[in-house]
């Protein structure tokens, strides 16, 4: 028998900007130091909405294509190679649901850990993570590198080596999802709300309120753009 033929998939939208970027690094002969146009006259350029344009870019900063930099625009970190930059789009996107998944179950377990094992030391760290993030935010950046901090204050904080160890093997695919949810409009102050319940819960050394504290926010962050438009 004939082999059925199958419909055709088309490219997403995101997809298409990104191979639309890598074209232009290429035609503008960029190196990596080099800056692109700001947002609003690149999306322009491509004629796409500058939140298409935007998801894009923090597709190719999750790659480490380009740093996305407060007041600076994108900066070229290394030149792409176009296929190989939607293939690694396409493997982000396909793992994104394993990634939050891991999470879930070791972060919540983490953070009811943390609220009854944690010392006045941990805690401190916990509220030292907390103020960074919120002076990042203050400053208009997403709130990474806080947000980063305070998720490893709580795995110091529940000592469990074998925990620490298996969140230490997928520190980078978390990396990931964190610059993907970071990026999305509103999400760095409603992440950074998550954090204070979390917290206050450790410091009250109420396991189970840290533990759905910890899922609610797991849940609220993992609502991102990449994978609403997979669906």
């Amino acid at each position: 028998m004939a082999e059925q033929l199958r419909p055709v998939a088309r490219p997403r939208l995101y997809e298409v900007i990104v191979e639309q970027l890598c074209a232009h690094i290429a035609d503008h002969e960029m190196t990596p130091g080099d800056r692109l146009p700001a947002e609003r006259e690149l999306a322009a350029q491509l004629g796409v909405s500058r939140a298409s344009l935007s998801q894009a870019l923090v597709a190719l900063e999750v790659q480490g294509v380009v740093s996305v930099r407060h007041g600076d625009g994108a900066v070229l970190v290394r030149r792409p190679i176009e296929e190989r930059a939607v293939k690694a789009l396409r493997e982000h996107a396909d793992r994104l649901p394993e990634v939050i998944e891991a999470r879930e179950a070791l972060e919540v377990k983490l953070a009811g850990l943390a609220a009854e094992r944690r010392s006045d030391e941990e805690m401190a760290a916990i509220d030292s993570a907390l103020a960074t993030m919120e002076a990042e935010i203050a400053a208009g950046d997403r709130g990474v590198v806080g947000d980063e901090r305070f998720h490893e204050a709580i795995t110091v904080a529940a000592h469990s080596s074998l925990l620490a160890k298996l969140m230490h093997e997928i520190s980078g695919l978390i990396r990931e999802t964190r610059i993907e949810s970071l990026s999305q409009a509103e999400r760095p102050r409603a992440s950074l709300e998550g954090h204070r319940r979390i917290a206050t819960a450790i410091r009250d050394q109420d396991s189970a309120g840290a533990s759905r504290a910890m899922a609610d926010h797991i849940r609220m962050v993992s609502d991102v753009a990449l994978l609403r438009e997979g669906g």
